[in-house]
């Protein structure tokens, strides 16, 4: 960045001023250090700042009228957003990375060292160096705004705080919630911040200066005290065995919660170690020489990959240069499980209206109390004030007809997977709502041309595909049929992204895109299990790649009958290949539906010990097997996997999807493959196309047809191509 300084009249004095921080003395004394990052939505720290902010510091220091000082934004809604990331990109060595910590350690040191108060002036995200920042000040106030969120969040690029963070957070929060928000990468609101010790004073916006400059004229807060902790906290904290013992149980904890697979929390726990145990400035070595570490394991570069694929996507709107219109008012066809998080995340995310519609008052009530129950939970920890819990509620209201529907921008449809009620359900918003009203499909199978095929206006029929429980998974799938609108598509997906999803743009066809790649990796594992692979053994295979959870969990937690439901359609539309085992038909028969009737593949309910998941091994004599298994853990997720890849490829070369990158964006949201490998198309460029093409080849020989490479695949294979 190129310096450029400007001469500033404010306040009584002249006072030289840098092109992001500028310094303005008012007339009691106190400077005001605004940053603002031109060309920027939001601030974020640079190492390029490091010689305007040590011209500052020379300015500040030798101006002896200053009494104290405050940093605030210049920013309408944020802080200092983090540090900017892609200057880690350009780091070849782990050294060259461990200099950028170095720095921006030595001068956040600096601000600490100045002998005038200064005072971090927080609204908006306060996140990453921008904490590291605010908790070098000598104190803190935070306005009471729900978009002012304080954390750490650098382990979910695989790093670690670089610039103190692992060093200053435990002394003002206690070192059990300084592991918990460093190692989860949680954020806390104001109210929650000041409660923990993190912030001094919460206060309105409209007065977040003027009580930061009262902070700062009272001089230096007291910081000698302990942390305020209960008795127990204070036996873990203030004693050699107890910190012993908080380390040993936050290492085992990590493994147990990672697998191994992130070295991040790990070096977080041993740099905080080493600040307790040796002091500070051996703290700060060890920080700084594992971000160095860390920023070049390819755990970091897939995060950090994965983090811009999805901040490009945010500024995309699925439709090219086509503004999205304002959805004011939305509706919901189907008050269940679905339909109740729909709903949910429309009004409490978005801030939008949302009528929901059901052929009964119960249907209504179980979606309102499904909201209610979770804005409840957030009240109780505090997330959310009573009023604001009110005004999300207030924006949800039922009806067994139309009534209420001719303002609707929005339908969002969630009934049965059933091709005739759906296009029932499209005539009926086409009868009731106005001409521009967008119909969205929530169907997980179905294509979105053939619930359009009697549309009198099929240009606004769209699938919006969303994966359960609607509160917690972050992916949804926008589905276009060949008459969707440019319009439709841009409005959906801005809608999306308001209830705070990430949405990718998909073709339409069965299955879409996560569906389909995930039901030929589910059938495989169905065809291991009849094969003689226990239950517990194929799920333990795919969980230590890196799944969440095992095909087997998955089919129970998602339920056989679903499953049983939609392979047909898949069958039918996309061929042989997805036929699921006939020998599964035998569980519906028997009525294992899985975990929402405390019958499927493991034991529920009274039947299953308390804390112990279990196998109900009667379900081997049942498909007529006998579990044995003579397969390794990494013979079973392979076979498994290459399906998956196999059909990811092959949904590109249809353009179901637009790229890899949304395919891996896909997969990674919306059935949690595994983050710190990047995605499919990421871990297929890892392997190498040839040696997935050998694998497939091999099973083919085996297995038959359903593993035949795609023709895309065989391509990059023979060309030696990569998709990134």
């Amino acid at each position: 960045m190129t310096e450029q300084t400007v001469i500033e009249q404010t306040g009584t004095e002249q006072i030289a001023s840098a092109k992001t921080f500028s310094l303005n003395l008012r007339d009691d004394g106190v400077g005001v250090i605004t940053m603002d990052v031109a060309g920027e939505s939001m601030n974020v720290l640079k190492a390029a700042f490091a010689d305007e902010i040590k011209a500052l510091l020379d300015e500040i220091r030798s101006n002896k009228n200053i009494k104290g000082l405050v940093i605030i934004s210049g920013k309408a809604d944020s802080f200092i957003a983090g540090a900017d990331i892609t200057m880690l990109d350009g780091c070849k060595t782990a050294q060259e990375a461990t200099d950028i910590a170095a720095m921006g350690q030595q001068m956040f040191s600096q601000l600490e060292a100045l002998n005038i108060p200064l005072i971090a002036a927080i609204h908006g995200p306060c996140l990453g160096g921008g904490l590291e920042l605010a908790m070098a000040c000598h104190g803190r106030v935070a306005t009471d705004d729900g978009k002012t969120v304080l954390g750490l969040p650098e382990v979910q690029l695989g790093l670690l705080p670089g610039s103190g963070g692992t060093q200053r957070l435990p002394k003002l929060v206690g070192l059990q919630k300084a592991l918990d928000m460093m190692l989860t990468g949680k954020q806390l609101r104001a109210v929650q911040a000041k409660k923990a010790g993190l912030v001094d004073a919460v206060v309105p916006k409209s007065i977040l200066l003027e009580a930061a400059v009262k902070m700062a004229l009272a001089g230096k807060p007291d910081r000698s005290k302990a942390v305020k902790l209960p008795f127990v906290g204070q036996l873990l904290e203030f004693t050699s065995i107890g910190r012993g013992i908080l380390f040993s149980q936050a290492t085992k904890q990590t493994l147990l919660k990672t697998g191994g697979h992130y070295p991040a929390p790990l070096k977080i726990i041993e740099a905080i170690k080493a600040g307790v145990d040796s002091g500070m400035a051996r703290g700060l070595q060890v920080e700084a020489q594992a971000f160095g570490e860390l920023c070049m394991t390819s755990v970091s570069k897939s995060l950090r990959g994965l983090f811009f694929a999805t901040t490009q996507m945010k500024k995309e709107t699925g439709a090219g240069d086509v503004k999205p219109s304002k959805v004011h008012k939305a509706a919901v066809l189907g008050g269940g499980l679905m339909g109740g998080g729909i709903a949910n995340v429309t009004a409490g995310k978005a801030g939008i209206p949302v009528r929901i519609k059901d052929i009964n008052q119960q249907g209504i009530s179980n979606a309102l109390k499904y909201s209610y129950s979770l804005l409840n939970k957030k009240f109780k920890r505090r997330y959310i004030s009573r009023t604001e819990m009110q005004k999300q509620m207030a924006l949800l209201t039922g009806t067994t007809d139309y009534s209420g529907f001719h303002d609707v921008d929005l339908v969002v449809e969630a009934v049965f997977e059933d091709l005739a009620l759906k296009q029932q359900m499209v005539k009926d918003i086409e009868s009731h709502c106005h001409e521009n009203t967008i119909f969205a499909s929530n169907t997980s199978s179905l294509p979105i041309g053939q619930i359009a095929a009697q549309a009198a206006r099929p240009e606004n029929v769209i699938g919006l595909h969303y994966f359960s429980p609607v509160d917690k998974m972050p992916l949804v799938e926008v589905i276009a049929h060949e008459k969707t609108s440019a319009q439709t598509i841009a409005t959906t997906v801005a809608f999306a992204r308001k209830q705070g999803k990430t949405p990718i743009v998909v073709k339409d066809g069965a299955g879409f895109y996560v569906n389909r790649i995930l039901a030929l990796y589910m059938n495989e594992a169905a065809n291991l299990l009849l094969e003689g692979e226990p239950v517990e053994k194929l799920d333990k295979a795919l969980t230590k790649f890196g799944l969440p959870v095992g095909p087997i969990t998955l089919l129970d937690e998602v339920g056989i009958d679903v499953g049983a439901k939609i392979s047909p359609i898949l069958e039918r539309e996309l061929g042989e290949r997805f036929k699921a085992p006939a020998a599964f038909d035998k569980l519906i028969a028997d009525g294992r539906k899985g975990k929402k009737v405390e019958k499927g593949f493991y034991l529920y309910g009274a039947k299953a010990k308390k804390g112990k998941k279990e196998v109900d091994t009667s379900v081997y004599a049942l498909l007529g097997v006998q579990p044995g298994g003579k397969l390794s853990a990494e013979q079973i997720s392979n076979r498994c996997l290459v399906q998956m890849l196999n059909e990811a490829v092959r949904c590109l070369e249809e353009g179901i999807i637009a790229s890899a990158r949304d395919g891996d964006i896909g997969a990674i949201f919306g059935i949690g493959f595994p983050p710190f490998i990047g995605g499919p198309f990421r871990y297929i460029d890892a392997l190498g196309a040839t040696t997935l093409v050998a694998d497939l080849r091999r099973y083919e020989a085996q297995f038959g047809s359903r593993f035949a490479p795609s023709a895309l695949l065989l391509q990059m294979a023979e060309q030696g191509k990569t998709f990134y």
